[in-house]
């Protein structure tokens, strides 16, 4: 079947979108028609080489390179065809993706931590789970963002990457749940704890810090501060929860927390920029309360080891610095839970959606995110 979609073909190179072929859905497979996609900054990174593998690395995942890479790994549609032995879904169900996926037997999903799925250690490229290819551009095999590529009209993936949603559920709104969001809120709610009364920072006020801060509001934290260099971003977060702004750390630090905490800095900082880099780590650090908790949630470049950390303030203020993969909630769980907060108003999803795009306008979406016109950009198919 021939699809339109958007791929990358190396570092660096823009976003393109070709015509590619898509096989029919083997075994535990389910093809489906997509709805939306959202325009995470994951993606880019890819683009850049963030997480592009080195050359070392790549035969792990039976290829000799990340290009061409179908990008996408946020969205929503309704199943188009099923497999042989696929139970839980059905021809016109509609579903959100995972990145994460679920097999429910690995040890990490049978106890409960299904964000840590073992299958998840082959979706950033090489061939569908069962170890042969799906997608092929110019008769070439095809890499997708995630086992997912949700940069395509259509796409084939394992039933353990797609979440069954309610018929009447809103799929723009599930396609953001479906990563940034949950991965946001998890960060908060999930992974830092948050206690009723209790002030957050969240550093970095995109799609996924979008997240963070309504997590925060509906977790109950008396103050909310959203930090971002942009200030659109930061009067965007203060519509959706946020209490206080800054354009900075050290604004923060200084024009806002003594007051608001008397002293006592936040009892959680959030780390959600568009790339986590090692100067953050202090920076949220040095912004958190004796027994706080720094949650560190976007994603750093694969060969980031060195961080600024005043270790002797860490293990003296007895602080704890976290790492979470979707907010450190089962994708199953979540997905579904997220919704019912959107259908009752509780959590603002059409807010964050800055811009629609079509699939011919990838390039163009993540230009306005780089430029700080977007909070999440959303590729909407017809």
């Amino acid at each position: 079947m021939k699809v339109r979609a958007a791929a990358v073909f190396g570092l660096n190179e823009p976003w393109k979108t070709i015509d590619l072929e898509i096989d029919d859905p083997h075994p535990g497979e389910v093809k489906v028609k997509m709805a939306f996609a959202g325009m995470c900054h994951s993606d880019e990174h890819i683009r850049t080489g963030d997480i592009s593998q080195p050359a070392e690395v790549l035969p792990f995942f039976g290829v000799d390179s990340m290009f061409p890479l179908i990008g996408g790994h946020e969205g929503s549609g309704i199943v188009e065809e099923v497999g042989e032995g696929v139970t839980g879904f059905a021809v016109g169900d509609k579903v959100a993706v995972s990145f994460v996926p679920s097999c429910g037997r690995c040890e990490p999903c049978a106890s409960g931590r299904q964000y840590l799925c073992d299958m998840s250690a082959g979706t950033l490229a090489g061939p569908s789970f069962d170890g042969t290819w799906r997608h092929h551009i110019d008769g070439k095999n095809a890499n997708r963002m995630a086992q997912l590529g949700t940069f395509s009209e259509y796409i084939v993936v394992s039933e353990h990457s797609l979440v069954k949603i309610e018929p009447w559920q809103d799929l723009r709104a599930a396609a953001l749940i479906s990563c940034g969001i949950s991965t946001g809120f998890g960060s908060v709610v999930d992974r830092g704890e948050v206690k009723p009364g209790e002030v957050v920072a969240v550093i970095g006020c995109g799609g996924v810090g979008s997240g963070a801060i309504q997590g925060a509001r509906i977790g109950g934290a008396r103050a909310v501060v959203a930090i971002d260099t942009k200030q659109s971003k930061v009067d965007r977060a203060m519509k959706i929860g946020a209490t206080h702004g800054a354009t900075s750390v050290l604004d923060a630090a200084f024009n806002i927390l003594p007051d608001l905490t008397f002293g006592r800095q936040c009892d959680l900082v959030i780390l959600t920029p568009g790339v986590l880099t090692g100067d953050l780590i202090e920076q949220a650090r040095s912004i958190t309360a004796k027994g706080g908790r720094i949650v560190a949630t976007a994603i750093a470049p694969w060969n980031q080891q060195q961080i600024d950390l005043n270790l002797f303030s860490l293990a003296m203020f007895n602080q704890a610095l976290l790492g979470t993969v979707f907010g450190s909630q089962n994708p199953r769980f979540q997905i579904p839970n997220l919704l019912r907060l959107y259908e009752k108003g509780l959590l603002d999803i059409d807010s964050v959606v800055t811009n629609e795009y079509s699939i011919e306008e990838v390039q163009k979406g993540y230009d306005d995110l780089e430029s700080g016109v977007n909070v999440r950009g959303v590729v909407r198919f017809d």
